[in-house]
């Protein structure tokens, strides 16, 4: 019987990255096709990333605090509307896996590609005028009075629109995943 650490692998990669990058992937393919992030994949993501953190000798309390890290960066996020509940698991799942640093590599370059998706969904569908109006406008409201509201709420009603203007952020959460374990930053 193997016992699955982080050690070993194939084709350069230890068995915990391929296993959270299939795991990213199916995630990533299941947001596309049905909007949902199955909780099946996260937990079994983080059984697997905890317990090969803990075979290949990695604290529990630095695999506890990666986690809770990716909880309380994304779950403020979560409360105005910005990512969906499966975002934040999948960063809690990623958070499992790594340490922080790598972590926080993989949550940053998620952003930034995240930002490069939206511009250049923004640039296709010649909607960026409208968008970026809506966007000052929800900011001033919360400026003005001073509470935060989910952002896109009114556009919820039009199930067509609020769908027309979203990403489906686990892609570039994969993406970012794939290029700082693959080593481009």
């Amino acid at each position: 019987m193997v016992i699955l650490g982080c050690g070993g692998g194939f084709i350069g990669l230890t068995y915990c990255q391929s296993v959270l990058l299939l795991l990213l992937l199916l995630s990533a393919l299941a947001d596309l096709k049905t909007d949902r992030i199955p909780n099946g994949f996260i937990l079994l993501g983080m059984v697997i990333g905890i317990s090969g953190g803990v075979l290949s000798g990695r604290g529990l309390p630095d695999i506890l605090v990666s986690a809770l890290l990716a909880f309380l960066l994304m779950y403020p996020l979560y409360m105005i509307g910005a990512l969906g509940a499966g975002d934040v698991k999948l960063f809690v799942m990623i958070g499992s896996f790594l340490a922080v640093g790598e972590f926080l590599a993989i949550l940053a370059g998620a952003f930034v590609i995240g930002a490069g998706f939206s511009l250049l969904k923004l640039s296709i569908e010649k909607n960026g005028r409208e968008r970026f109006r809506y966007f000052f406008s929800y900011l001033h409201e919360v400026w003005r009075t001073g509470h935060w509201r989910i952002y896109g709420e009114d556009l919820k009603q039009d199930y067509h629109t609020y769908c027309k203007n979203k990403i489906h952020f686990a892609v570039p959460i994969l993406f970012s995943a794939v290029c700082r374990i693959g080593g481009l930053f």
